[in-house]
């Protein structure tokens, strides 16, 4: 997912990651409801159990394959925007995360800031940014809702950043044609 910092505001744009919920809630008897709730604790959730996976029942097993994939789906997918995001970017990659059977931390969540301030007074470094958020925003395989916000947003800088660029250019060659058809050589 992709935030963004525009001025001296902050948006970060929450992804919805409701497929690990669905690797918890898929229990089938209460037990395994009270062995998966640990699984659900985020951040700063600790645990007593540390448990090698050859002690983990089958459940288990699967909630930490599902686990161990989306958190490299998420690193990669973070990596990708920060990857693309390049000098606009605020800060590095920051991740949410979800304790495992095993009693290991996995990314289930994650987000970089971008700055996606205007550039006033030059559109054309505007819409050279406005690329740049684009390209960021859309840079992993899967984008979120959240990173085509993005993108459209910075499609919509980008056009903002054309039509001003358009009326510079007319304003220049109006000013060239005003000047070559107010002098007139009257001499023969």
């Amino acid at each position: 997912m992709i935030s963004s910092v525009s001025g001296n505001r902050l948006t970060t744009w929450q992804t919805d990651y409701s497929q690990q919920q669905s690797v918890a809630s898929s229990t089938a008897n209460p037990d395994q409801s009270a062995q998966q709730d640990s699984v659900l604790k985020t951040d700063g959730a600790t645990s007593t159990d540390n448990k090698k996976t050859g002690e983990l029942s089958e459940s288990d097993l699967k909630v930490l394959s599902e686990l161990k994939q989306r958190d490299a789906e998420v690193k990669a997918h973070e990596a990708a925007h920060l990857a693309a995001a390049g000098g606009i970017a605020t800060s590095g990659a920051s991740f949410e995360y979800q304790q495992g059977p095993d009693g290991v931390r996995y990314a289930i969540g994650g987000e970089v800031n971008i700055d996606t301030s205007s550039v006033p007074g030059d559109p054309a470094a505007k819409l050279r940014k406005a690329d740049t958020i684009r390209r960021a925003a859309l840079a992993p395989a899967e984008p979120s809702g959240q990173d085509i916000q993005v993108a459209a947003s910075a499609t919509a800088m980008a056009a903002q950043a054309q039509a001003e660029l358009l009326q510079k250019n007319q304003n220049t060659q109006n000013g060239n044609k005003d000047h070559l058809g107010t002098q007139i050589n009257l001499s023969a």
